[in-house]
């Protein structure tokens, strides 16, 4: 992992549209994993995993206790 991706990783916990532009270009390529929205929920949903591809943000996500089934992974651009 480069010492930029590092730094960015202080995204966890933050809304995908709070995301500066250095962090979206040190992250592009890069999978995020987001609660999948409901109309119980707030709309504001939160990075809880970032990965190389989906099934490392789930094994994360497993990791803390979280089931994976209930999240949606995206892809940042």
């Amino acid at each position: 992992m480069t010492a930029k991706l590092k730094a960015a990783g202080n995204v966890l916990g933050r809304a995908p549209e709070q995301l500066t532009l250095e962090e979206r270009s040190v992250l592009a390529g890069r999978w995020m994993a987001l609660p999948i929205y409901t109309p119980e929920k707030l709309p504001l949903r939160k990075i809880l995993a970032i990965g190389s591809t989906p099934a490392d943000c789930a094994r994360q996500l497993a990791a803390h206790g979280l089931d994976p089934s209930r999240f949606e992974f995206v892809l940042l651009r």
